[in-house]
């Protein structure tokens, strides 16, 4: 096992996504770990809505529940208002424990599977959809098309939430659910875009879809066997023909949002080996690689 953790400033220069303009029709802003704001003006989705970021003490001896002061200070970052749709890509909880605060804060239809509307009914949420895996379901305008997938190795809270959350409760009563892949097609422009929220895959599960754009979760990727790696961009990267990638899920989510971004620790992670074989995938493929600044609206199509 390796001490310390990745040094972010190594990859100063992949934090370069493009940025919007007055002119893009559809932008897209990172929040830290999965939470992504897809915007294009009149309507907008986002993924997770992660703010609160307990600390690690924090997480190991406590029950948890949201901080709406964080919440509501990671919802000004990004300027979000108003959403329609909010879709945890699973449901530990580092990506689903403020889904239902930040839900009821934006007017957003909360949108997942069985799991997911188990948060939502804890939090006595009425706009809660549950949708099956390769079912498109429209939101805004959007097509949004949820497909299973898997959790990246260890899932430390497998299986699925059976009972309505009413935090506070510990960590582990946030057990993964589903894994989803997510694919949205923004309809006035055709633009597409891939999420997975976990660095896992179900193999052939993405056959017959395409995206532009990816937004890849890395989290405990970096820990895998190089073998994993190469076939996560292949079910990934290669199957739905993305041109452009930008990787998530590597940040410490311990780690407040009012402080300076670091990676996660070699002991959970390995950023640099991650880095190491995807920008050599990403080089072979001819695909641009990114890493996404925190808060900053995107246009990755551009």
């Amino acid at each position: 096992m390796k001490f310390g953790r990745p040094d972010l400033d190594s990859y100063s220069a992949h934090f370069d996504v493009p940025p919007a303009s007055p002119a893009s029709p559809l932008t897209v802003a990172w929040g830290g770990v999965t939470t992504l704001h897809i915007d294009d003006g009149s309507s907008a989705l986002m993924t997770d809505g992660f703010f609160s970021r307990p600390s690690l003490l924090t997480v190991a001896t406590r029950k948890l529940a949201s901080s709406h002061e964080r919440i509501r200070a990671g919802l000004s970052q990004l300027g979000v208002s108003r959403l329609d749709g909010l879709v945890p890509v699973h449901t530990h909880f580092d990506h689903a424990m403020d889904s239902a605060v930040v839900a009821r804060l934006t007017g957003a239809r909360l949108i997942g599977g069985t799991s997911t509307a188990q948060i939502g009914r804890g939090q006595g949420l009425d706009e809660v959809s549950t949708v099956e895996s390769g079912e498109p379901i429209t939101v805004g305008n959007y097509d949004i098309t949820l497909i299973e997938g898997d959790h990246c190795p260890p899932d430390r809270f497998p299986g699925t939430i059976t009972a309505p959350i009413v935090p506070p409760v510990k960590a582990s009563a946030y057990r993964c659910g589903e894994a989803w892949s997510m694919l949205v097609h923004h309809r006035p422009t055709g633009r597409r875009l891939l999420i997975v929220g976990s660095a896992g895959f179900l193999p052939d599960a993405l056959t017959g879809h395409r995206a532009e754009v990816a937004y890849l979760g890395v989290g405990q990727l970096g820990l895998q066997p190089q073998s994993y790696l190469t076939e996560y961009w292949a079910q990934t990267v290669r199957m739905v023909g993305a041109r452009r990638v930008v990787l998530i899920h590597w940040d410490d989510f311990f780690r407040p949002l009012d402080q300076p971004l670091r990676a996660l620790p070699y002991a959970a992670d390995d950023l640099d080996v991650s880095m190491r074989i995807l920008t050599r995938l990403a080089v072979d493929d001819g695909v641009a690689l990114h890493l996404p600044p925190l808060w900053r609206r995107g246009d990755p199509w551009s």
